[in-house]
């Protein structure tokens, strides 16, 4: 018997806040954008209403499905990954733009194959590790197939090319590894390697290496290769304190490049100031991967672990990519900042993992005589709900 109990509120609340501020900042941050794609205003804003909208129903579902059913499809959601993957590259299925090969389909109905294969992976990983059991620190059973699969999925990331995800999807990797029980001699070698092969890679290619020499001096050209950077750090510069006030930012009258999607936060900073950042993103995200860690602590299981431990790295590390490359603390990378940017299949994505992660809260293990761990809440969520109706307690039983 497996015994449910009521869903984590801070993640439920950290969630709504993220989401609802991001439909809002994108209302804003892409009035410019939006009236020349489409001489209206208000069409990216509606557009992410929608998709957040149809994300909140998946999430709010998903919640309510056992998350130990995943492991019936792990296989099958590693395999239609890579296949997406794949497909970007024919001719008349992928779309490219910016010089990337990142969606099928066509026109605004479009689809970002590399959230599909963040989800994807982490479910397999997380089916896989369990299943290897004591077997994890074996080199030639657990960490070399590790490797090739890893090898194998950021190789076709990179090719699009897309080397932010790619870190992202490395770190996902990286973090289950080790909350699987991975040893830590493979665990520096996965790093050095990684790290590598990073190095490498922004060799081989000069507008890597632009990046890279901007990152360590962004005066160095600030209407070329540092335009994008210098452009960011004037909008929070500008901020300040308090902002301008919302809808008020300057740069995104096409000063800011991306500037409801990758550079959203910057627009955030400029209208909302240092205040606004840390109440409504900083603060939000904190919580989430507080909760989304401690929801992964007590799992009941190793497959519950593993799969609370790949969603919260999944969102907390594209989260510390896409604000760290905003302020200057790292390299521009084109990572979009979880539930905020512009963006439909990155927020329906997100949500349905965050759903996943909630009903995992819901079967978290607690000392408490079987009592509701969230006491008041507990009450309120069950009535609102209608998951379970009692008076006192509200728990129901489900057999695996």
């Amino acid at each position: 018997m497996r015994r449910f109990h009521s869903p984590d509120p801070y993640l439920i609340i950290a969630t709504v806040v993220l989401v609802i501020f991001g439909v809002i900042m994108v209302s804003s941050a892409s009035v410019v954008e939006s009236y020349q794609a489409t001489g209206s205003n208000t069409y990216y804003f509606f557009r992410q209403a929608i998709f957040a909208a149809i994300g909140l129903g998946l999430w709010f579902i998903l919640q309510k499905v056992d998350y130990h059913q995943y492991r019936l499809v792990a296989t099958l959601a590693l395999f239609a990954g890579l296949l997406l993957l794949l497909l970007v590259f024919i001719p008349g299925l992928g779309v490219e733009a910016g010089g990337s090969r990142r969606w099928l389909g066509a026109g605004d109905l479009t689809l970002q194959v590399t959230e599909v294969m963040k989800l994807g992976l982490i479910i397999y990983l997380a089916y896989w590790f369990e299943r290897k059991g004591p077997k994890i620190t074996s080199f030639y059973y657990t960490f070399l197939p590790f490797i090739l699969m890893l090898a194998v999925i950021c190789g076709l990331i990179i090719a699009e090319p897309d080397m932010g995800t790619t870190m992202v999807v490395a770190g996902i990797g990286l973090a289950m590894f080790f909350a699987a029980g991975g040893s830590w001699p493979h665990l520096t070698l996965l790093v050095a390697s990684g790290a590598a092969i990073v190095w490498g890679l922004i060799l081989a290619a000069p507008y890597r290496l632009a990046r890279l020499l901007t990152f360590l001096d962004p005066a160095n050209d600030p209407l070329g290769a540092g335009y994008h950077i210098n452009q960011a750090l004037i909008a929070l510069g500008s901020g300040g304190l308090f902002g301008f006030g919302f809808g008020r930012s300057r740069q995104k009258f096409n000063f800011l490049p991306e500037a409801s999607s990758d550079s959203i936060f910057a627009v955030i900073g400029e209208e909302l100031g240092f205040i606004g950042i840390v109440l409504l993103v900083v603060l939000p995200f904190a919580v989430f991967v507080w909760r989304g860690l401690q929801i992964a602590k007590r799992a009941p299981d190793a497959f519950g672990r593993l799969l609370a431990t790949g969603i919260t790295a999944w969102i907390g590390l594209q989260a510390i990519i896409n604000i760290g490359a905003i302020i200057g603390l790292i390299p521009l990378t084109g990572v979009p900042l979880p539930f905020i940017s512009q963006g439909g299949t990155s927020l329906v994505f997100i949500l349905i993992a965050s759903g996943i992660l909630l009903n995992i809260s819901r079967q978290t293990i607690y000392t408490k005589n079987d009592e509701d761990p969230f006491g008041w809440w507990g009450h309120i969520w069950a009535r609102f709900t209608g998951i379970i109706r009692r008076s006192r307690y509200f728990e129901k039983s489900s057999t695996e």
